[in-house]
């Protein structure tokens, strides 16, 4: 990438997407302005134009730009970014960079938010003279199907019924990384923690030395399998149903006698793995080792050789030997990127089914190289804002994450 550090250019007033603490993440793309290149422009170029335009902005803006991708993505945006990895990760990368004015997230929105907050902090801006990272959106439409299966008010109405049986002054609130910065505000507020799908079990640990319950949300899957790995039973992990009218659909003995009180959601991706998949694979592909992320069902994860956050397959893969054989229970794009880089192994997708992050696939080439070229005219189209009073409440939460060892 070039050195050339241009000036940054003028702001125009564009609408900018603003997490809203009651609300939860805003819906639908920002309106498109005089100002601004119309997406249109961009659907019926090829992909060598794209890609050639979309590399001179990167050489334009040089080290004040950082373009995201988490491993999720397609093949041909990966290629155009900075840094690629796992939501937290990434955001964490683009946080500490000194030189960064702005990120261009190849994610989905919740990325983006959390992105946003570890950007801007107090002692970040300060830094910066009060100026914030911007951080853009390729397409708004990009959103997480699990993140929205918790909405606040959702949260905030069950934490109020839960309260008419249990002292929810012993209940400790654990969100997924994988939900909206409101979710992460309420956590902070409440005296809860932000979890990854790495550290779960000990963010759970510290959890129970400060309360006597845990509420889990918004993946039922990976707050289950972990809590089974420290000798909770599952008669202890009740399913919290929002749309249940009575105590998520439990009774008010279940949740007396809950230890981790799941919420029901599940990631779709990971959901349609099946115990049949394994059995396949192993009656065809004799030895072949069956690699999960902890977010499939139970009785997938209970049979899997490996389970492991997204960084754990892809470390399990790389330090395997020559003619390793995997069926791997994860995103596609993923599996077919490991697949594409460790030749020397076997490796199959779980699945006969073809399974993939439908909401992350909707960032293309167009939604990036229309991004950056507005980027460079001034216009901050799909800005990611998240308010003062949720960013202060989700970085507290945020940051007892990363103080858990």
């Amino acid at each position: 990438m070039a050195e050339s550090v241009p000036t940054t250019p003028p702001r125009n007033s564009l609408p900018t997407t603003t997490s809203n603490p009651a609300d939860g993440p805003a819906e639908g793309p920002a309106c498109e302005t005089d100002a601004m290149i119309p997406l249109a422009n961009y659907k019926t170029l090829g992909e060598p134009e794209l890609r050639e335009r979309i590399e001179a902005v990167r050489q334009e803006f040089g080290k004040r730009l950082l373009i995201l991708g988490h491993h999720y993505q397609q093949d041909d945006v990966i290629a155009h970014t900075d840094l690629r990895g796992d939501s937290y990760q990434l955001s964490q990368m683009a946080a500490s960079s000194g030189e960064c004015r702005t990120i261009v997230f190849c994610g989905v929105h919740f990325m983006a938010e959390t992105a946003d907050i570890l950007a801007n902090t107090p002692e970040r801006l300060a830094t910066r003279d009060g100026q914030r990272v911007d951080v853009l959106l390729p397409d708004m439409a990009a959103g997480c199907s699990m993140a929205d299966m918790a909405g606040i008010r959702q949260v905030e109405a069950a934490w109020a019924d839960m309260g008419e049986v249990i002292d929810t002054e012993q209940v400790i609130p654990v969100t997924y990384i994988n939900s909206a910065a409101s979710l992460k505000a309420f956590c902070g507020r409440h005296g809860g923690i932000v979890c990854t799908s790495s550290n779960a079990q000990a963010v759970l640990k510290w959890a129970f030395q400060r309360g006597q319950r845990v509420l889990f949300f918004p993946d039922q899957h990976l707050g289950r399998n972990t809590a089974l790995t420290m000798d909770i039973s599952e008669d202890q992990m009740p399913v919290w149903d929002p749309y249940a009218l009575e105590l998520g659909g439990n009774t008010d003995e279940q949740v007396e006698n809950s230890r981790v009180i799941l919420w029901k959601g599940h990631c779709s991706v990971h959901q349609m793995f099946r115990p049949e998949h394994v059995a396949k694979f192993r009656a065809d592909h004799p030895g072949i080792q069956i690699l999960v992320h902890p977010e499939c069902p139970r009785d997938v994860n209970d049979i899997a050789d490996i389970s492991g956050s997204t960084g754990k397959i892809i470390d399990s893969v790389k330090q395997a030997a020559p003619g390793t054989k995997w069926a791997i229970g994860t995103e596609l794009h993923l599996v077919n990127r490991l697949k594409a880089e460790h030749p020397e192994q076997e490796i199959h997708f779980l699945s006969p089914v073809v399974c993939m992050c439908a909401t992350m696939y909707r960032i293309d080439l167009p939604h990036l190289c229309w991004t950056l070229e507005n980027l460079r005219d001034g216009n901050y189209v799909n800005q990611i804002r998240v308010d003062d009073e949720t960013s202060k409440w989700s970085l507290i939460a945020l940051e007892r994450m990363l103080a858990v060892k």
